[in-house]
């Protein structure tokens, strides 16, 4: 198993691209805690993890709050006594053009992309250097590499701020034996996606854009993150890794 032994904490865990790393963590040995808000869908995950061979827990969490985030990393010590994996996944789109886009919304956009990142960083480092080191992983977008023509701009601008988030951490937080790097997929079929996809012109954009000519799935986005958490990227760090399908290659 590749994350055997390894103690993980996944944000926005309890649905969609959150759950399907859990589930590969999981399966790859790892013990999991699924940090979310929504504690109907985070429980029975939990319960579907345990009821196998893994070991998760779930615990409530909302990642603008910092009291939040000091009740998490206090919950992982003593279930766990160290945490080895950050999967920073939470975030939300609001899908709003710059000219439309709310001053409200825009708060809610940089509070949840980039403020919840930020201050889950900020406590998870301390545990991570008690512990020997570690994993930082963040879930940007292509949006986070470029322009996206489909894309409205605030969450071209959230997804930048990761990225360079990643960066900053990567090279500071090295000297720790802690690593950070970005994940960076196109558009992935998830169910909320099938939703706004459903305009055939809309989803012949998507495809279209894509050299292996496809959306990705949930699993091809797990997978990397499997990898950047194994052993096996043990030298990578502070890397920009799409996963897109040759999207950003043009």
């Amino acid at each position: 198993m590749r994350l055997e032994g390894k103690v993980a904490l996944i944000t926005g865990a309890a649905q969609g691209i959150g759950a399907a790393i859990a589930r590969r963590f999981a399966a790859e040995g790892a013990k999991v805690f699924l940090g979310d808000l929504k504690a109907k869908e985070g429980e029975e995950l939990a319960a579907e993890l345990n009821g196998g061979s893994a070991e998760a827990w779930f615990v409530p969490l909302d990642v603008t709050r910092e009291s939040d985030w000091v009740k998490t990393l206090s919950r992982v010590s003593e279930a766990a006594g160290r945490l080895d994996v950050l999967v920073s996944n939470a975030g939300l789109n609001i899908r709003q053009p710059i000219e439309a886009m709310s001053e409200p919304d825009l708060d809610t956009m940089l509070a949840v992309n980039v403020k919840g990142p930020f201050l889950g960083i900020k406590h998870v480092l301390p545990v991570m250097r008690r512990g020997g080191g570690g994993t930082i992983l963040i879930m940007s977008s292509i949006c986070g590499l470029v322009g996206h023509r489909y894309t409205p701009e605030a969450y071209i601008v959230v997804k930048g701020a990761l990225t360079l988030l990643a960066k900053a951490i990567a090279v500071r937080y090295a000297k720790d034996k802690i690593r950070c790097n970005s994940v960076h997929p196109s558009t992935v079929e998830t169910a909320q996606v099938r939703e706004f996809l459903q305009d055939p012109q809309r989803r012949a954009e998507r495809l279209a854009e894509v050299p292996l000519g496809r959306l990705a799935t949930v699993d091809d986005v797990a997978n990397a993150f499997v990898y950047l958490a194994s052993e096996e990227a043990a030298f990578i760090n502070g890397v920009a890794f799409p996963v897109d399908g040759g999207l950003t290659a043009y």
